[in-house]
């Protein structure tokens, strides 16, 4: 869904969660935010005016009808993931994790893939942001982990990142990743010497079906070819944030 003036827009994830799980990544439009960070940025550490940022963060809370403030990550690209409950705002990570409901776990991405996580039974939801750096640091199986339950009693979502034919890495890359394990070369198409069209979607399936993770939904966008709906880093190089937010209502 997308509209006009200061009602920003959105994706909700299309999965068969439970009905007390809320999930959904903003767009890039219907913020306050100008410039290269038109319009609805919600990211402090960019050089945005702030001022925006704050009335782009108000504005999520109140549109979406949010439990409590999101809880908002100082992300480093490693595999780090936290306890949304008891982690303060602002803490070096790159994931979070909540069996509490209310409790709102969030990550912002610009091209990085934002992955969320619930259980069937709606008792525990996490959030990850996975770039390739994260993703070989091992962020998902992080997470997965910190969830505490069977990896087949999960189901995941794969929120917009850069697609597969505009992601292009260098051989440095693709050989880490197939060092890790060998299945990791499907990711990977050589697009000229030394160099890979990496598929980010499918690095995160491979890791989670080698978990036990097989009921995975979502991995269709690119935000490097969709200007229009979203903020891309490597398009734009300055550039604002989308948010991917999960939690349990109360």
């Amino acid at each position: 869904m997308e509209a006009d003036n200061h009602s920003p827009g959105f994706i909700e994830p299309d999965w068969p969660a439970p009905g007390n799980v809320r999930a959904l990544t903003t767009l890039r439009s219907g913020g306050y935010s100008t410039g290269p960070y038109a319009s609805f940025n919600l990211a402090a550490h960019t050089t945005d005016d702030p001022d925006a940022v704050r009335r782009n963060r108000q504005l999520l809370r109140e549109h979406f009808l949010l439990p409590d403030e999101p809880v908002w990550l100082q992300q480093v690209h490693g595999s780090r993931t936290i306890c949304a409950d008891t982690g303060a705002a602002g803490t070096e990570a790159d994931g979070s994790w909540t069996r509490v409901p209310g409790t709102v776990c969030v990550v912002m991405t610009a091209d990085c893939l934002p992955v969320l996580f619930c259980d069937r039974d709606g008792s525990r939801v996490a959030a990850a942001h996975a770039g390739w750096r994260g993703l070989h640091a091992g962020v998902i199986s992080r997470a997965v982990g910190t969830l505490g339950t069977d990896p087949a009693a999960l189901m995941v979502w794969l929120g917009p990142a850069i697609g597969p034919r505009a992601f292009e890495v260098g051989d440095e890359v693709r050989q880490a990743f197939v060092a890790k394990h060998g299945r990791n070369s499907r990711a990977f198409v050589q697009s000229r010497d030394r160099h890979w069209m990496c598929d980010l979607y499918q690095l995160a399936r491979i890791e989670l079906s080698m978990l036990g993770v097989n009921a995975v939904f979502g991995g269709k966008e690119c935000t490097y070819s969709d200007q229009q709906r979203f903020y891309s880093y490597r398009r734009d190089g300055s550039t604002g944030r989308m948010a991917s937010l999960i939690w349990m209502e109360r």
